[in-house]
């Protein structure tokens, strides 16, 4: 990923509909993400100036409720402080949370979240709730750190390292209490380098698995995609694409529809969106496996 988007940035967006402050991505009509900066703002960049288009990078999740991010802190400018915000998780409701309050309360954690549900849920409510709060704080100038007994109770695999580059986007810290990853990481740290690597490695080898799938889901002459306008190959060639950060009319305008009707022709915008979308959902579904050493 490039700094590009940092650059970007690091000014309020000019357009009367978005007006997204330093530090946050460009909002759509609908309070959405949007999927690319507005060219307005993008090009206030001297070297982006003559760029078509700045892609929103996905740790900024394009296409999800808009909200604020911690602005850029100004050189000379000091935080008001420091919060540390504990998070406590068990996978059954016949486990005991006891131990990782009682570890959490004796390291002087005193605001906690803690829940009992599974890492496979999608959903995880205290820990977003305590993610929302530790952004808030942060956007309010006072520096932020997430303190857990241990990382399992994040996740595992890319679990924890998508929640690794949400918190280094929003310039939160982390802290584990034990096991091998025990001690105080800073967003600039090696600990989230590390994540954000197994994040990319986990995303490729479930990405080549659902490939995979498909090839063989077409072999046995199953469609992949709506209305048949849509097939492996393409899903591939759409990918590759948006890696290098095309927006969606662009890797729209480099498809070509192989089949029925419309062969020969160019998928639309929103048929390339509908196709990644329901990539990203799929392979959202596939469970994790740590990668061997």
């Amino acid at each position: 990923m490039t700094d590009d988007y940092l650059r970007v940035e690091a000014n309020t967006c000019p357009m009367s509909t978005c007006t997204a402050p330093p530090g946050s991505p460009c909002r759509t009509l609908k309070g959405k993400v949007a999927i690319q900066y507005h060219t307005a703002r993008f090009r206030l960049v001297p070297s982006l100036a003559k760029a078509l288009n700045v892609p929103t990078p996905p740790v900024r999740k394009p296409g999800s409720a808009w909200i604020e991010l911690p602005r850029p802190r100004t050189a000379g400018t000091q935080l008001t402080g420091h919060a540390r915000i504990g998070y406590a998780r068990a996978s059954t409701t016949r486990q005991s949370l006891d131990s990782q309050l009682d570890a959490l309360a004796e390291a002087g954690v005193t605001r906690v979240f803690s829940e009992k549900i599974s890492t496979r849920a999608r959903t995880r409510p205290e820990l977003e709730a305590a993610v929302a709060l530790a952004r808030e704080m942060r956007t309010s100038g006072v520096a932020v750190t997430l303190v857990v007994h241990e990382h399992k109770r994040l996740g595992r695999g890319i679990e924890l390292a998508t929640l690794a580059e949400e918190l280094k986007a929003s310039d939160i810290g982390l802290e584990f209490l034990t096991g091998e990853l025990k001690g105080s990481h800073d967003p600039s740290g090696v600990v989230f380098t590390v994540l954000a690597a197994l994040s990319g490695m986990e995303r490729e080898y479930i990405r080549d698995r659902t490939l995979d799938g498909h090839e063989s889901a077409r072999k046995r002459g199953k469609t992949i995609g709506g209305a048949g306008v849509t097939d492996p190959d393409m899903l591939d060639t759409a990918l590759r694409l948006r890696e290098q950060g095309l927006s969606l009319r662009d890797i729209a305008a480099k498809l070509v529809i192989t089949t029925g009707k419309k062969k020969g022709e160019h998928p639309s915008p929103a048929t390339v969106m509908r196709m990644l979308r329901g990539h990203d959902e799929q392979t959202a579904d596939v469970p994790a496996t740590t990668p061997a050493p």
